[in-house]
This record gives structure tokens, C-alpha cells and sequence, in this order.
């Protein structure tokens, strides 16, 4: 159960670094983006499987974003406010709610741990959601993924503290990553501009304020 979870936490941190940068500066874009996540894995165990999250919805104001996943036994929820660079997850798991607040510096801090990543804009051009995205490709290591991103959500400056998607500037409606061994794709399936309250953004009664090494402690690191 402890691996699920840790798994499913992967999944939301991992979009989360992808897509919250891709609305730092650029043109205000207020509105809900749902995205399918499918798993190219075929060593995976079927239980797990079954477990594991299939939808992921951000919902954006400007340059706040919510980050929502669910799966079989909660939700996981990664908040990040682009005005002061600060982040919130928000876990909760069988009745149990668990609120992690990270600063700038911290972020910034685990940011700086991703190895350097080689991004290279191509002239393939796909239409997702009902926008014209344009490919890149993307190294790091001996990985390579790939990202659709849109200009036509507006130009999405990049906060440059994040070295691995820097030279990406727009918002991400298709992209590949792989965590543990398992290779993991978001696809947007839809994109709806309307009004996204300012309590979206955040924490709810009910959920305990803990550190991360209690965090740690709890899920198994």
C-alpha cells in the first residue's frame, strides 16, 4: 500500500514540475485542463494497475494552479502559487488528510537535484483538445521524452529555476515522463475557460499540517 501511494504521489509531483511552470508570466488563463494518464509498462503488477490513477485535472487561475489525481484509496492534490513560487500537497488517504507546505527555496531546492535536461524545439505540429501543439524532445541522461505544448493558451514565460523545461514556452498538453521504471503519458482530453475560485487554492478544514519528514515517515520516504 505504502509503494501505491509513494507511486501515485510520483505521478502528481512529476506533472506538477511539468505543467505549473508553463503559466508563470505569461497571458491569464483561467479554467480546468483534464488530462488522460496511460502507463507503458506491461511489468506492472495488474493489482497496482488497477489502482493507479487514470485522469489528472488542473484547474488555473492566472498563475495559481491545482493539481488534482485520484485513485482507489484517495486523492493527491499539489497546489502551486506562482506569485511567490510556494507549493502545497494535499493527501488524502482512507480518512486520513495530511496538508505539506513548501516554500520557494525549497522547491527550488529539490528542483536543483534534476539532472540537466537537453530540449530541442522541433517543426512537427498535432492538434490536442482543439489546439495546434507544437513537439519537442527532450534528453536528460540517457532518457528521452517528448512534450506537445500551445502558445495559444498564451506564451508562458518560464520561471527559469527550473532547468528542465526552461526552453519550453507554453502550456503542456501531451507529454511523457518515466519514474521507477514506469513509463507514464498525460494526454489533455479537454480544456474549459471559466471562473476558478480563489478556495481552490487553499487548504481545507479538516487536514493536518505536517513536515515533510513526518511525511516521509509515514509513506515510507
Amino acid at each position: 500500500m505504502k509503494k501505491l501511494i509513494r507511486t501515485s504521489v510520483v505521478v502528481l509531483l512529476t506533472a506538477l514540475v511539468m505543467t505549473s511552470q508553463a503559466f508563470a508570466g505569461g497571458k491569464e488563463f483561467n479554467g480546468i485542463i483534464v488530462y488522460n494518464i496511460t502507463y507503458d509498462d506491461d511489468n506492472i503488477d495488474p493489482q497496482m494497475m488497477a489502482m493507479m490513477p487514470k485522469t489528472m485535472k488542473m484547474k488555473i487561475k492566472g498563475e495559481s494552479s491545482r493539481t488534482e489525481i485520484s485513485m482507489g484509496m484517495g486523492t493527491t492534490t499539489v497546489i502551486f502559487n506562482g506569485e511567490d513560487k510556494s507549493g502545497i500537497t494535499l493527501m488524502d488517504f482512507m480518512g486520513q488528510k495530511f496538508a505539506l507546505k513548501m516554500t520557494a527555496d525549497e522547491l527550488d531546492s529539490e528542483i536543483e537535484k534534476l539532472p540537466e535536461m537537453n530540449v530541442e524545439i522541433t517543426d512537427e505540429t498535432k492538434e490536442i483538445a482543439g489546439y495546434t501543439c507544437k513537439k519537442a524532445i527532450l534528453k536528460m541522461e540517457e532518457k528521452e521524452y517528448f512534450v506537445y505544448f500551445t502558445e495559444e493558451l498564451g506564451s508562458g514565460k518560464i520561471n527559469f529555476s527550473n532547468p528542465v523545461f526552461k526552453d519550453i514556452k507554453g502550456v503542456m498538453l501531451e507529454y511523457s515522463f518515466e519514474e521507477n521504471g514506469m513509463n507514464m503519458k498525460f494526454s489533455a482530453i479537454s480544456v474549459e475557460k471559466k471562473k476558478v475560485a480563489d478556495s481552490e487554492f487553499e487548504i481545507p478544514e479538516g487536514y493536518k499540517i505536517v513536515t515533510q519528514s513526518e511525511l516521509e515517515g509515514m509513506f515510507g520516504g
